[in-house]
């Protein structure tokens, strides 16, 4: 990723409606974990999950990594846990080392090829130890903030379904978020910010107006916790299991 989206995202992350909500859900699945679970944030940018996982869940024994050397060193002096600069390519860490991996937003990246990628995943993940990815929906919804951020390609829930089985993963869950607001999202991406300069969507908002989106956000998750799939979303969340 630029250097300059290293800069938009930690100056914004802990703030901006949809790091917070992105954040939230991953909080909801990783309080599932079993008591002493170790876990890896696999690609973890300036720290925001980090962070948000430190406030909420003191207790967690959790690690980051990114490939930026910069990034690495903002993450940890941001959260305040050990973060070490490496590639989701090839984990500097051992066989079975963790009873949780999280993965944001990095499969979808053009320096990553996802089934390597997953394969190392799996190898430090423990038997019966989780995965936890997120990535950007629809090829269709490419934009210029895709290339902004440099991802080179977007997912279905079927997509991810099929890579997560064929790493030899069960696949627990595998759902759209982000889908109330996806109206507007093709509106920014295919229409206002259509030109393949323009910025990507990594910055401040006014207030009132990030505090409607986060709003909507908290709307779907509920809607979500109550048992309403939503068959579309701006973005695709999973958790599988290795057996």
């Amino acid at each position: 990723m630029e250097l300059a989206e290293y800069d938009k995202m930690d100056a914004v992350e802990q703030e901006l409606w949809w790091y917070r909500a992105l954040h939230t859900h991953i909080l909801d699945l990783v309080r599932q974990r079993p008591a002493g679970t170790r876990l890896l944030d696999a690609g973890c940018g300036t720290g925001g999950l980090l962070t948000r996982l430190r406030e909420d869940l003191p207790d967690l024994d959790a690690i980051g990594l990114d490939y930026a050397h910069a990034a690495a060193s903002r993450a940890q002096a941001k959260a305040g846990l050990p973060v070490v600069a490496g590639t989701v390519l090839d984990l500097p860490f051992a066989d079975r080392s963790f009873g949780m991996v999280v993965s944001l937003d990095v499969l979808c990246h053009a320096a990553v090829e996802p089934e390597p990628a997953l394969r190392e995943m799996v190898r430090v993940l423990q038997p019966g130890g989780k995965l936890v990815l997120n990535l950007p929906a629809y090829d269709w919804l490419r934009s210029a903030h895709d290339i902004r951020v440099r991802n080179s390609r977007r997912f279905t829930a079927r997509g991810i379904r099929r890579l997560l089985t064929e790493a030899g993963l069960s696949p627990i869950r595998i759902c759209y978020w982000n889908a109330l607001l996806l109206p507007l999202m093709v509106v920014q991406r295919k229409i206002l910010a259509r030109a393949p300069d323009s910025s990507s969507d990594v910055t401040p908002l006014h207030p009132w107006l990030n505090r409607g989106l986060l709003a909507a956000t908290r709307m779907e998750r509920r809607l979500m916790a109550a048992g309403l799939p939503f068959p579309a979303g701006g973005s695709v969340l999973a958790m599988a299991r290795k057996e």
